[in-house]
């Protein structure tokens, strides 16, 4: 069954008079020019690194919050570089890896400080 009975997400009323994709059609077309052909890889790559480095560090805090956030900015990260097609499929499993990594710290953290 179709929301509203539209075929478009674009198609879906917001409120009275005023569609989803009058507010955000162009912020999805920008974002999705950005993501699939703009984003600049080096920079990905060097954010990702920072990301991870800063979730390691506040992992050993026991901050868990801003851990899981800058984990989150790692996925983000990861998600863009893959949709650029820039890293080969044996990166792509280490990254998982290295995310997966970082997510067994967090949920160790978490169950530590909740038992």
């Amino acid at each position: 069954m179709f929301v509203q009975g539209v075929d478009s997400v674009f198609d879906i009323v917001w409120r009275e008079g005023i569609t989803y994709g009058q507010i955000f059609k162009r912020s999805e077309y920008e974002w999705s020019k950005y993501n699939f052909e703009e984003s600049e890889p080096e920079l990905l790559f060097k954010l990702y690194e920072l990301y991870e480095n800063e979730c390691r560090r506040l992992i050993g805090k026991n901050l868990l919050l801003p851990a899981y956030d800058y984990l989150l900015k790692c996925s983000h990260t990861f998600n863009l570089l893959d949709a650029r097609g820039v890293i080969s499929p044996l990166e792509r499993n280490r990254y998982i890896r290295r995310m997966n990594n970082l997510s067994r710290e967090i949920a160790k953290l978490w169950t530590g400080m909740n038992s």
